[in-house]
C-alpha cells in the first residue's frame, strides 16, 4: 500500500502525479486502469475486477483482478490469502481499527466516470482524465509480467 503524502504528488496536480514510477502511479489512484487493461489482454474465464471498499471514515481503496486463488495488482501475481493478509496487515497498522468490503466491479465500471458513481463511495478516473491516457502507459506496464498463472 502507497500513501501519497507530498503537496507535489496530490492527484489534482495531474503532471507531477504523471510522473510518478509506474508501480506507485498505478498504486495511488490508477488502479482501476490496470485491472481493465489485465481484464481485456487476458480473457480469462473467472478473473474479475474487485475493489477494496475501506469502511466508513478510513481510506486504502484499491482495486485488483481477481482470479482462479490468485491476484493481479501494481505488484504483480500473488496468491489470493497471502495478499490479503500483507494487504489487511498494512492497513490496519496504518489505521488502527481498519477494515473494508470486497465488492465485484464490471469491466465497463474501470474506464466510466459516470458508472462508477452509481456505486456507492466510488469514483474513479478514466483513462483520458489523468495527464496522458493512461490505458497506453498501463498496457506496457502489463508487458513486464508473464501471462497469468492458471491455478
Amino acid at each position: 500500500m502507497y500513501q501519497l503524502r507530498t503537496k507535489n504528488c496530490r492527484k489534482t496536480v495531474l503532471k507531477k502525479w504523471w510522473a510518478l514510477p509506474d508501480r506507485v502511479f498505478f498504486a495511488c489512484g490508477a488502479c482501476q486502469v490496470l485491472a481493465y487493461a489485465f481484464l481485456t489482454r487476458y480473457d480469462l474465464q473467472d478473473a474479475k475486477a474487485v475493489w477494496i471498499k475501506p469502511d466508513a471514515g478510513y481510506t486504502g481503496n484499491h482495486i485488483f483482478v481477481s482470479f482462479n486463488e490468485n491476484i493481479f495488482d501494481f505488484h504483480g501475481y500473488s496468491k489470493r490469502d497471502d495478499y490479503f493478509s500483507h494487504y489487511w496487515k498494512r492497513a490496519e497498522r496504518a489505521y488502527p481499527g481498519w477494515d473494508a468490503n470486497l465488492v465485484a466491479l464490471p469491466k465497463g465500471i474501470l474506464v466510466s466516470e459516470a458508472k462508477s458513481k452509481t456505486y456507492d463511495g466510488l469514483w474513479l478516473r478514466q483513462p483520458d482524465q489523468f495527464y496522458r491516457n493512461a490505458l497506453p502507459r498501463a498496457t506496457a506496464f502489463l508487458d513486464r509480467f508473464p501471462t497469468p498463472p492458471q491455478t
